[in-house]
């Protein structure tokens, strides 16, 4: 079976490598550095396989060099942005980390495919895309196959239908410059433009873009885990069975919808390798200024971490 390393074992990174167990998706080994957080999580998720039948090795660890021999590594470590911290320190602080996880990645995992999560994830995903040096068909964020999920979900209670029948897209960076696309976004192949008015869609729309913010609004004191966890573990699952399937995730362009040099939420297929396609879709004016704004947007926050890289 294939191995997946999560680095973080908080929220997020523990309920992804559980959904990975669960599913039989691979072997899963978390590190995180709070001493036995990582083995005890992991203790409970293999007892939980006796109860639902998965058989897969669940490992905790403290060391980086645990990493070795991964097939796949989900980067989830990194700190929240905390109250008095501004942008710059919070950039500052998980560029630390990010350069720390790829420097044990590519010493010990060089051959591994990199799916970044930690925030802010398109400027992370850059940053470990560095300093690893592999291939940028081998190192992605995790985004918009969260925000089409959110846009999925909404859709679906608009039209009180199955979430089934519901296909979404969302192009550009993980945060409110992010562009749902309505004219792709369809319920068993219609486009929802021709179900839904257009006050209504602007506000699914509009939902989608703060999606994370409201549930941070509801917790208080945390953020979102169970669907990021999952959108990641989704994305494992593609690469490792080569399943081709088409989302959208943050890629480094390389002239892709006329930007180069960062990463940027873009459709993307799946398989053996990581990215084995960018897709390019012909966008309205409309949508393409919008996607410049959410571009600009990122191409700011990969020139400010360059001081620290």
């Amino acid at each position: 079976m294939h191995k997946v390393t999560v680095i973080g074992a908080g929220n997020v990174g523990a309920t992804c490598a559980y959904q990975l167990a669960d599913r039989n998706i691979a072997n899963v080994t978390m590190i995180d550095i709070v001493d036995g957080m990582p083995q005890g999580k992991a203790l409970d998720m293999a007892q939980c396989g006796a109860i639902f039948d998965f058989d897969g090795s669940i490992e905790g660890s403290n060391d980086l060099k645990g990493v070795a021999g991964s097939d796949v590594v989900v980067v989830t470590s990194g700190i929240p942005r905390k109250p008095g911290m501004d942008r710059m320190d919070l950039l500052k602080t998980n560029t630390g980390i990010l350069k720390e996880v790829s420097a044990a990645i590519k010493e010990h995992a060089p051959g591994a495919i990199v799916i970044v999560i930690t925030n802010p994830l398109d400027i992370m995903a850059y940053v470990a895309l560095q300093e690893t040096g592999f291939p940028r068909e081998r190192v992605m964020g995790m985004a918009g196959v969260l925000d089409a999920a959110r846009y999925r979900r909404f859709i679906a209670w608009e039209l009180n239908c199955s979430v089934r029948d519901v296909a979404a897209m969302v192009l550009g960076g993980h945060g409110p410059q992010m562009v749902p696309l309505p004219r792709f976004s369809t319920v068993n192949g219609v486009p929802i433009t021709e179900l839904i008015p257009a006050d209504r869609i602007q506000a699914l729309v509009d939902r989608t873009r703060t999606g994370g913010g409201e549930i941070v609004k509801l917790l208080k004191t945390g953020s979102a885990f169970y669907a990021p966890a999952g959108s990641a573990a989704v994305m494992v699952e593609a690469i490792l069975r080569d399943t081709g399937h088409i989302v959208p995730a943050c890629a480094f362009l390389q002239g892709e919808y006329g930007y180069e040099g960062f990463h940027l939420g873009v459709p993307v297929r799946l398989g053996k390798g990581g990215i084995k396609d960018i897709i390019e879709l012909e966008l309205s004016a409309d949508e393409k200024a919008a996607l410049d704004v959410s571009a600009e947007a990122v191409r700011k926050g990969v020139a400010d971490v360059a001081r620290f890289l």
